[in-house]
């Protein structure tokens, strides 16, 4: 994270890396961010954000000084609550993420040779671009992935057809969720594939959540030949 420029500050969002699989701080950030709602939390029953400030570097010192006068004189701060709910996910945080982690690794290694897969994007995957600096940076590779499968009315028919998968946006939560993200974006600032699909990972069975997405591939194909 460090630049030539020493006026440029570095702001790290690392919500889907939570501290378990790597820390911004240690690689040079000046802030790191996280939304609690996901992997902190955990159990997608928490509305909280966190922002962490490096106490070495300048631009760190600097954002925290400001950070804490608007909490002084506008009161942003979390409410107990959701505070005692993160810090309930906070216990289990690692255990969870590990397991997580796990079967997103086994998840993406039998989609990577499925016949019906066009591409999966995982950092675990030595095909992935950018697999050497996952390797350097994080200590495991997330429990994130997404898949493509041939066009648009392949990926609705997938995410139609599963069963133990839910069909929802969110992420970081105990459920494995799968969504169509092209079809939630905005026309004009559309980014994804058509048929790519989303998964957050999360503490089923992996043999569980891979025999769903046969079931749910097979499903697609037929459907989408007919």
């Amino acid at each position: 994270c460090q630049h030539e420029n020493a006026n440029i500050i570095t702001v790290v969002d690392s919500t889907w890396a939570p501290p378990v699989i790597t820390r911004p701080l240690l690689l040079g950030a000046d802030a790191v961010l996280h939304s609690g709602t996901k992997y902190l939390g955990g159990h997608s029953d928490v509305l909280l954000g966190t922002i962490s400030c490096s106490p070495i570097n300048e631009s760190g010192k600097f954002i925290a000084e400001r950070l804490k006068s608007v909490q002084t004189s506008i009161g942003a701060v979390a409410s107990p609550l959701e505070c005692w709910l993160t810090l309930r996910g906070l216990r289990s945080l690692h255990v969870r993420v590990e397991r997580q982690c796990q079967t997103a690794m086994k998840l993406s290694t039998y989609l990577d040779g499925h016949e019906h897969i066009v591409k999966v994007h995982y950092p675990g995957l030595t095909s992935h671009p950018h697999h050497a600096t996952a390797k350097r940076q994080m200590a495991m590779y997330g429990g994130m992935l997404s898949f493509e499968v041939k066009n648009e009315s392949m990926a609705m028919a997938v995410a139609g057809a599963v069963s133990t998968i839910r069909r929802a946006t969110s992420l970081g939560g105990t459920e494995t969720l799968i969504e169509h993200r092209a079809s939630i974006e905005p026309p004009e600032r559309r980014t994804s594939p058509p048929g790519l699909l989303r998964m957050s990972v999360g503490l089923e069975d992996a043999d569980d959540l891979i025999d769903d997405l046969k079931i749910a591939l097979d499903i697609a194909s037929q459907i989408c030949d007919n």
